[in-house]
């Protein structure tokens, strides 16, 4: 069943009539059935995985909470671990690995055939296996005590809409929304439901639309000059937001309906004055997840700390202070690379915005003298204009890696924008032959201007639902049906796909 379809809202609005209806200690028993049915209509097999996970990490919490021995305790940790990450990381690398092997043996002149493997990647298995696994860390860690009920545990690792997209979420703020059971707030499903009409809006008026330039392009690079693919680099850039914030929408939507609040995963990330900043902003849940369990303790580990104290002896303190968060920072957007996919260009992308973040943590202190000399307010409006179209400009960048099919075609889209430039072809027609209409850009620009505006006030501060939530109710509703209904025939259909993520 698929997000974007008229049978998941019902089946959404059919599920809350019945968990309202129902007492609250039970309430808990419904999104659990709600969870697991969505879940199998789409996947049956996947199911499996679920509860292979479900039981591991059950088990393995249990032991570790009751165990006071640290060796024993760091056993049942390490097992779940291996055992959890150790299936995703086969199911999604197998054959990558496998194609590269029989590469590597080429190189010796050794033939070994590239066979690959038919596998079943489960829906959201980064997800909810990510989610999970930070529970089993924490418990080892002693924040919490582990759920003793499995149907409970049950539901903290498959609710929907949640597990297949995200946003990942901690047990300890997800857990009792979802077991207590929630009061009947008529402002909870106006806001879920204005959520849900947001998130589908910026899916089939934006992203789908700018989807069918970005492909065109990048499916025919040798047909396109160096203008085309910063074209094509922008409205993948659309994309890449609207689709994927889109489906977040809708996922805090839906659970809004529920009395469920699930923490944010976007705020302005083109509004970002550094990569860093930028990744700050964008899939903040992810980001999180990194920094807590891989980031923290990976800086200071024995071997990170023993690595600073020769850094700081050989390079000096200030850049010896900052060496192993440059090494860390490498490390996470490495994993973060290799968990966007099983191909390398992926694994570029990855490095390539963890040497970024490392250069400019090494050259703060030099940048910060730069700017001085030059008389530069790095506090003026001028300035971050400047930072934030910077940002802008190396995060596309970074896109063309996710854009086009290989890491090879990425590098020869990038050497293309600076030549074959000709500003001719934004006026020859050329943009009309790319599956989009005039009609079709009209739609899409004035979007972007409406998505503009509202980000701004965002960015200032200015909370959008309060805003309209102030309005007189036929007001209010006159809102939401005016957005309902320009996505109906402004949203693009031609192409409609499921939200990116939720295939991962």
């Amino acid at each position: 069943m698929s997000f974007i379809s008229v049978g998941f809202f019902i089946f959404i609005i059919g599920t809350a009539i019945i968990y309202y209806i129902l007492p609250k200690r039970i309430r808990w028993c419904i999104l659990l059935l709600m969870s697991l049915s969505f879940y199998a209509i789409s996947s049956i097999k996947g199911l499996m995985f679920v509860a292979f996970t479900v039981i591991t990490s059950y088990i393995a919490a249990l032991f570790m909470y009751k165990c006071d021995e640290k060796r024993i305790r760091k056993r049942w940790l390490i097992g779940c671990l291996i055992c959890n990450f150790g299936i995703l990381v086969f199911l999604k690398y197998c054959n990558f690995a496998i194609t590269n092997f029989s590469l590597l043996m080429s190189v010796f002149n050794i033939d070994i055939p590239a066979k690959h493997v038919s596998l079943l990647m489960p829906m959201g298995i980064s997800f909810y296996t990510f989610q999970t696994m930070s529970y089993v860390i924490d418990v080892y860690e002693k924040k919490y005590e582990p759920e003793k009920n499995i149907f409970k545990f049950t539901l903290f690792v498959s609710f929907l809409p949640q597990m297949l997209q995200g946003p990942i979420g901690r047990f300890d703020r997800l857990a009792p929304q979802l077991f207590n059971g929630n009061d009947f707030e008529l402002k909870n499903v106006e806001y879920g439901l204005q959520r849900i009409a947001w998130g589908l809006a910026k899916k089939l008026i934006l992203a789908d639309r700018s989807y069918v330039i970005a492909n065109s392009i990048f499916s025919n690079l040798n047909v396109f000059s160096g203008v085309h693919i910063i074209v094509g680099l922008l409205t993948f850039s659309i994309y890449e937001y609207c689709d994927f914030s889109g489906g977040i929408d809708v996922v805090i939507g839906a659970a809004e309906i529920f009395g469920i609040k699930m923490d944010e995963n976007f705020r302005q990330p083109y509004f970002s004055k550094s990569i860093g900043e930028f990744w700050r902003r964008w899939h903040i849940t992810l980001g999180t997840w990194m920094k807590d369990y891989v980031f923290y303790p990976f800086s200071i580990s024995k071997h990170m700390l023993k690595f600073g104290k020769k850094a700081r002896k050989v390079f000096g303190r200030k850049i010896g202070r900052v060496l192993p968060i440059c090494v860390a920072n490498i490390l996470i957007f490495f994993i973060v690379g290799v968990w966007h996919g099983a191909e390398w260009k992926y694994i570029i992308y990855g490095f390539y915005n963890g040497i970024i973040i490392a250069l400019s943590n090494l050259l703060k202190p030099y940048y910060e003298i730069w700017a001085a000399k030059c008389h530069i307010n790095t506090q003026s409006k001028g300035w971050k204009v400047v930072q934030i179209i910077r940002t802008f400009i190396l995060v596309n960048i970074g896109w063309l890696f996710d854009a086009c099919a290989t890491a090879e075609l990425s590098f020869k889209a990038l050497a293309r924008t600076f030549y074959e430039f000709n500003f001719g072809v934004l006026s020859d027609g050329s943009l009309l032959k790319m599956g989009l209409n005039m009609r079709d850009w009209y739609v899409l620009i004035v979007a972007v201007i409406i998505l503009f505006i509202t980000s701004v006030m965002k960015e200032k501060g200015i909370n959008l639902r309060d805003f309209v939530a102030e309005k007189p109710l036929v007001v209010r509703w006159l809102i939401y049906l005016c957005l309902v209904f320009a996505t109906a025939p402004f949203g693009y259909v031609g192409t409609t796909t499921e939200f990116m993520y939720a295939q991962f």
